[in-house]
């Protein structure tokens, strides 16, 4: 996954676990050295110690070594301790005879490893003189309480660097975590947007470097705005100027059917052309409705306060009319119900519910346009008694110039436009079934 937080914590982390690492062996490596000095300097000491004990008596060198201080030279909880003296051919003057070898005589006291009754010790050497006789005096010590404390060092050092690595990859992950906020910000402004709403992205507060990506962005979304206006503006005025030819049309349609009402055939044949200009004229007209209703385009300040009630009042004289030619029976319950909202766009929703129920009704149907307050909300009603809508079409419904049979005539653009309009003043269109489990029910939720 190609992610800028994984490429940050990638290039951080690693890089400082490493030296994490080095600056852990360093550590161990200055912590143990001079705890090994110290051993070291323990084991020379005795060394110095048992030296200064030895003396001639009767012409032999002796190591004047009472058993008490003997004891407390050897005395040690963990570890056992091992002493000797040679002379210079290897003879044992005093001590354990089973003592390692010592090195060549020196008047220093090196330290080195060795085992002694199958256990590693460290013997520490020593090269002395006694009235002219060369010895060498040798202390040893097994190498216990060494490994204990290296292994509490090591397990000290893990421990530590451990919660070290993790304060520092919290403190890393926090530190990314915080540099991509302003990303994170942008990112629920926009998903929190209407996919309509083409403003620019506020550059106020944005990092130094998002800004010139916020400029790049409105830049687009200009473009995209001037773009949708243009496609919106060219629609408007595609139906607009094709209203006026087509209503004279309508005219000379309807003298020409009167003046040859003698004729059947000149009848029969206006009648015909009679609707296929109503129904271009209704298409000319919806495409006009949803140039308006674009929510890209929709002025909040058209917003007023209206009755719901009203609104449905004045639409009620002509779908009366079409109700009766296809004897629907239209009824209305009405309840004073108030919104806000614009007025001619409310009648185009209006409008496009009712005539879409009264399209997909059969004779003898019945439709219902009902309106009433909802606690906070206002409702729109309309209630059919046709084929109803399948429950994975209801969504599909609401696209453009998707209809549900070729049998009704229709351009599929008014539950389109029942959508812009709704989502222009922030309600909620939904599709139930009746009761009965035949029809449909339209309803639209209005903000108070």
């Amino acid at each position: 996954m190609n992610s800028i937080r994984l490429r940050l914590l990638k290039w951080l982390i690693g890089p400082i676990l490493l030296i994490n690492l080095a600056v852990a062996a360093l550590t161990y490596a200055l912590a143990w050295t001079p705890a090994q000095l110290a051993f070291d300097q323990s084991l020379a000491d005795a060394a110095g110690a048992l030296a200064a004990r030895l003396r001639v008596a009767d012409g032999k060198v002796v190591l004047d070594l009472p058993p008490q201080a003997e004891q407390v030279l050897r005395a040690d909880e963990t570890d056992h301790v091992y002493f000797a003296v040679r002379g210079a051919a290897g003879k044992l003057v005093a001590g354990d005879s089973d003592f390692p070898a010592l090195a060549p005589a020196a008047p220093t006291a090196p330290a080195f490893e060795t085992a002694m009754r199958g256990e590693p010790v460290r013997v520490a050497a020593l090269a002395v003189r006694v009235a002219g006789v060369p010895l060498q005096v040798g202390v040893a010590k097994t190498l216990r309480k060494r490994h204990q404390i290296r292994s509490a060092t090591i397990r000290s050092l893990l421990l530590m660097e451990l919660l070290f690595s993790l304060t520092l990859v919290g403190l890393i992950w926090f530190s990314v975590t915080n540099g991509l906020r302003p990303l994170a910000r942008m990112r629920a402004q926009l998903d929190a947007r209407d996919g309509h709403d083409p403003a620019g992205v506020s550059a106020e507060g944005a990092p130094y470097e998002l800004q010139p990506v916020v400029a790049a962005f409105n830049d687009l979304l200009g473009r995209v705005k001037a773009g949708t206006h243009a496609q919106h503006d060219f629609l408007a005025n595609v139906a607009h100027q094709l209203r006026t030819p087509l209503a004279g049309m309508k005219l000379q349609l309807e003298w020409l059917a009167a003046r040859h009402a003698a004729d059947p055939e000149t009848v029969h044949s206006a009648g015909l052309m009679l609707q296929s200009n109503e129904r271009m004229i209704r298409q000319v007209n919806q495409l006009l409705a949803l140039a308006r209703a674009e929510p890209a385009s929709f002025e909040k300040t058209r917003l007023e306060p209206l009755d719901l009630a009203e609104l449905v009042g004045d639409s009620v004289q002509f779908f009366v009319d079409e109700a009766a030619k296809k004897g629907i029976d239209l009824g209305f319950n009405l309840l004073p119900t108030r919104i806000h909202g614009d007025r001619f766009l409310l009648r185009d929703l209006i409008d496009n519910l009712v005539d879409n129920a009264l399209r997909y009704t059969p004779a003898d149907g019945t439709v219902t346009v009902s309106c009433f307050p909802d606690g906070q909300y206002g409702m729109l009603l309309v209630e059919d008694s046709g084929p109803g809508i399948a429950p994975a079409r209801r969504e599909q419904v609401f696209s453009r110039f998707v209809r549900l049979d070729d049998k009704t005539t229709g351009s599929g653009l008014g539950l389109a436009i029942v959508r812009d309009i709704a989502q222009a003043h922030g309600a909620r269109v939904a599709i139930d079934s009746r009761e009965s489990g035949s029809g449909a029910i339209f309803s639209v939720r209005f903000p108070a």
